[in-house]
Formats: structure tokens, sequence, C-alpha cells
């Protein structure tokens, strides 16, 4: 195996590489947690109009009030048409209506006593020109750039979107992706139990972080360890997909093809071996049109952290996203020092100040996914640092 780089060095390396990306048009419904492909532009200023905010009446203000407003008409949301002629009258309104012409103060109903005249002030009113009006405008104005593009479209992204009338929305392309799980020891999920075989995990746990992501449903492709059929399946892949992810055989096992199998069909080495624990043995390269390649540990733990680590952010950088800081979390218990990185799985708590902890909850093996499903993430610890109780540290989720 080569030297080992560092955890630093691999980030760089992988982002480093060239990236092919394109563009795809979809439904406004189905745009949910996809990337911005272009900024969108105002449809107009926001709002619209000035816009009333509260049920009432809509009048002229003045400095002494007429002691009657009488009812000239009203004006529900989505009507217009209505406006103020005479400054004894008033019209009523609903929140969300358009202000009538001639009306500059909006004065709630629970500031009103109804007679049989109209409108007088409650005892404690005091109203003031502008007052719940909301105006054409204030929100943002007709021509600015209300997203910026390389933004996730999430819940506030559709509403901007819906209110600027952008039914089909330019979206950068989802990256295809096959994950690769090699192995004769492993069994599908729903065959017969085997003495000496296990059920392959790993993929379907990288599916899922691919998916909570919003990256997509990647194709899985269980194999044998078989280097004529490995060589001829990782090849056919290649032709069909943007990022191969390979879970096994990276090692320097009797019985691990995968690195020279992969130089045989065209894919370069661009680093293999990282000063990590765990996912040491962790292979990256580039296909002949730029595909990423990621070769990874075949337990669950390793493929994981190295999933959440690598393999996640660099498909998200990929496709624009802006990259976001690692949030920091306090250690609740010590973590000695180790030679290499650490990626150490922990349990989150919140303190009854509010502050997030992180408890250390290393799996029992690399392969022991129940330890793991209690956990929430894992600490980034530096080589050869030893964290005492209350050390802040960076937490990638799974």
């Amino acid at each position: 195996m080569q030297s080992l780089i560092s955890v630093d060095e691999a980030t760089h390396a992988v982002h480093a590489q060239p990236r092919v990306r394109a563009n795809e048009s979809v439904p406004l419904p189905e745009a949910v947690g996809r990337v911005l492909a272009d900024e969108v532009m105002a449809e107009r200023a926001h709002p619209p109009f000035d816009r009333v905010t509260m049920d009432g009446i809509a009048t002229r203000w003045l400095p002494v009030m007429p002691a009657v407003l009488r009812v000239a008409g009203a004006q529900t949301p989505g009507g217009y048409g209505q406006a103020l002629r005479e400054a004894d009258t008033c019209i009523e309104v609903a929140s969300g209506a358009l202000l009538p012409d001639g009306c500059d103060c909006v004065i709630p109903i629970e500031h009103l006593v109804r007679n049989a005249q109209g409108y007088s002030l409650a005892p404690a009113a005091s109203p003031s020109r502008g007052q719940f009006i909301h105006r054409q405008g204030a929100d943002c104005p007709g021509d600015a750039v209300v997203l910026e593009a390389g933004v996730r479209i999430g819940p506030p992204q559709m509403a901007v979107l819906a209110a600027n009338g952008v039914a089909t929305v330019n979206t950068v392309r989802l990256p295809t992706v096959a994950i690769v799980t090699t192995g004769d020891a492993l069994l599908d999920v729903a065959a017969p139990l085997h003495p000496a075989r296990i059920r392959r995990c790993s993929d379907l746990a990288m599916m899922a972080a691919l998916q909570a992501a919003g990256l997509g449903l990647p194709t899985l492709q269980p194999l044998s360890d078989d280097p004529d059929v490995l060589g001829a399946t990782l090849s056919r892949l290649l032709q069909s997909h943007d990022v191969l992810v390979l879970s096994g055989g990276v090692t320097l096992g009797q019985r691990d093809y995968l690195p020279t199998t992969l130089e045989s069909v065209g894919v370069r080495c661009v680093f293999q071996g990282v000063a990590q624990q765990p996912g040491r043995a962790m292979w990256f390269g580039v296909g002949p049109n730029a595909q990423r390649v990621f070769a990874l540990p075949g337990n669950p733990y390793s493929a994981l952290v190295c999933m959440a680590r690598y393999v996640r952010p660099a498909l998200l950088s990929g496709m624009g996203v802006s990259v976001v800081a690692c949030e920091q979390v306090r250690l609740a218990a010590a973590v000695p020092a180790h030679v290499l990185t650490q990626f150490v799985a922990v349990r989150l708590r919140r303190e009854p100040g509010g502050e997030m902890l992180a408890q250390p909850l290393p799996p029992r093996s690399n392969a022991d996914v129940t330890t793991l499903a209690a956990t929430d993430g894992f600490v980034e610890v530096p080589a050869g640092l030893a964290c005492e109780v209350g050390h802040a540290l960076p937490l990638y989720r799974w």
C-alpha cells in the first residue's frame, strides 16, 4: 500500500477533481431537495400592492378623527375597485385585501364600536397614519434576486418559487450513483441464513445516507469476488453513472482485487490509504470521463464514516451547494490521543441550559451496527490530540 495521506490531503484531493455538471428542468412539486441551477428574480414587487394586515376598516387619517365613520363599501382579499371619496367615511376590509384608493390608515375591528350610523373609535383607540398597512415592495422590489444559484430547495424556497410564478424549476441534475458491494461472504437481505456468511448492509446504509441528503436513489450492485465479473460490471457501470461507490475489496488481502481491477478499466488512482481510523484503506480515483470512484472498506462503520466525511460532501459540492462549516459539539467524556485522525461515533444529548454534548459511543467493532444505530454521527479528533471533557470538535451527522 502507498504511504498514508492526511485527512486534509484526502479532502483536498477529492474536491480538486474536475466535475461535469448538467442541469434539468423539473416541475415545482418535484423540486424539493434539489439545487437551483440559476438565480431567481422577483416576478414583481412583494407585496405587489399596499396590503391590509388587520380585519377592520380602512379610512383617511386625520389629526382629529370624525366621531362617526360611515361605511362606504367593503373590500375583501382578491377584490379591488373600492375608493374612499369622503373623509368621514370608511371601507370595511379584511386582512390580505388591497388597500382601497384614498385610504392611508387601517383601524382594527377591536379598536372600533359598531353603531347604526357606522363605526366610532373605541375609547382607548389612537390610530395613526400608515398603521396596519404592508406597503408595496416592502419585502422586496421587483428587480430583486430572491434566490441564489446553488441554494437547496426546502420549504421556504418552495414558497418563494411559488410566489414568483416559477412553475418549472431549472435545477442541477442529480449525479447518477452506483453502489457496488463485493464479497463472497455476503448474503442478500432476503436470502436464507448461512452458517458462514453475514447479510450485506453497508450498501443499504450508504444508500440511506445519499437519500437523506437529497441525492436520489442509487443503483445497488452486489458482486462476488470474481475479478472478471468485477471488471466487466465496473466497465458497464462507468458508462452509465457519474459516481461509483464501492464497498469492500480495498485492503491487501489475497482476494481483494478491486484497486487493480479499477485501474484495468481506466480508473486512475488519486490516492490509496488515509491516516484515519476507521477507513484507513479508503481508495479514490477518477474514471476516463471524470467519473469519481470511491472504494471504501466493506464494514458498515468505515463505509458510513467515509460516506459522511468524503463522498456526500463531494457530491453536494459538485452540484454547487455552498459549503457549510461543521457544527461544533463538546465532548461529554474524554477521548485519548491516537497516532491517526480518529472518527469517534457519538450520541448527542442536550443539557438543561441548551448546550449540545457528544457522548463517545464507539462500536465494539467496525461491523457492530447495533451500537452504531444508537449514535447520531461522529466527531473528528485530530491525530495525536488527547481531548478532555468539554473539548469542542466538529460533528458529522450520519
